[in-house]
């Protein structure tokens, strides 16, 4: 990767096609990737693309530069708050309205039906570390780290960082970060449920590449199913998400990629999956 692309006059985002894999980089190092409306915008286009192509079976978030991700643009975030008349729940409308996107892409980057794998070079902060939230899985660099930071800032969380931290590494460690807004190691989260991996900062790409090229040999049905499933069961009661994975195997039973399982199974042969 190169740490000197100047990009605040170029792409927001860069797309790159690896195999079945989509990567999806955040293209403005020189602000360490700070989120913008250009940059939801176009994250939002590329996850359509991907969403639209069946050719893509998982996507990559990975960045530019020496940071994955500072979080909002500060800049930006000072601007909203400028000739602009308070809602009667104390934002300003374009505060409101800034933060509303943010949770859009967000949600819509949890919610995607493909795998989405964070690969983490650096630091992710704050917008990026709710980011980072949203992904399947999150492979970090072991120079990378990660807090929450709002608290500098005299900030909260506003695109779910509240919700999904602590979910993700206890609610003690969640407080931790954000009251304190202490940065943690990468080395030092690999315990908890928000790392999938930490490798050297060589290997970081490689590994990722790896990862992506043997959930792409899978079939595309079944892990759109369990995807949906984990994510739903997490709210839902058990008995109530037992019966959800009972209808997903009903549902994938009628496949063509559980009878071409089966079927290379039988014939000692690699299957064809079409992800219907």
């Amino acid at each position: 990767m190169n740490d000197t692309i100047p990009t605040e006059h170029g792409e927001p985002i860069e797309v790159e096609r690896r195999g079945t894999a989509l990567w999806v980089w955040l293209n403005r190092p020189d602000v360490l990737n700070a989120l913008n409306p250009e940059m939801l915008d176009a994250m939002d286009a590329a996850l359509a693309d991907a969403k639209a192509d069946d050719s893509v079976h998982g996507v990559v978030v990975a960045a530019r530069g020496r940071a994955f991700c500072a979080g909002s643009d500060l800049r930006l975030v000072q601007s909203l708050n400028s000739d602009d008349e308070p809602t009667p729940r104390g934002l300003s409308s374009r505060q409101q309205g800034f933060l509303h996107r943010v949770g859009r892409t967000f949600n819509a980057l949890e919610e995607f039906p493909k795998p989405v794998v964070a690969a983490v070079q650096g630091i992710a902060v704050a917008g990026g570390l709710e980011l980072v939230l949203c992904c399947d899985l999150v492979v970090a660099s072991a120079a990378a780290s990660f807090g929450d930071g709002h608290a500098n800032y005299g900030l909260i969380p506003g695109a779910g960082g509240s919700i999904r931290l602590p979910r993700r590494v206890g609610s003690s460690l969640a407080k931790r970060m954000m009251f304190t807004g202490d940065v943690v190691p990468a080395r030092d989260l690999a315990h908890t449920d928000l790392l999938s991996a930490v490798v050297d900062a060589a290997e970081l790409e490689s590994y990722v590449d790896d990862l992506m090229h043997r959930m792409g040999t899978k079939s595309p049905l079944s892990i759109r199913l369990t995807k949906r499933l984990v994510n739903d069961s997490v709210q839902a009661p058990l008995d109530v998400a037992l019966r959800m994975e009972i209808d997903a195997c009903e549902l994938n039973a009628q496949s063509h990629d559980m009878r071409e399982g089966l079927d290379a199974f039988l014939q000692k042969r690699e299957p064809r999956f079409l992800g219907r």
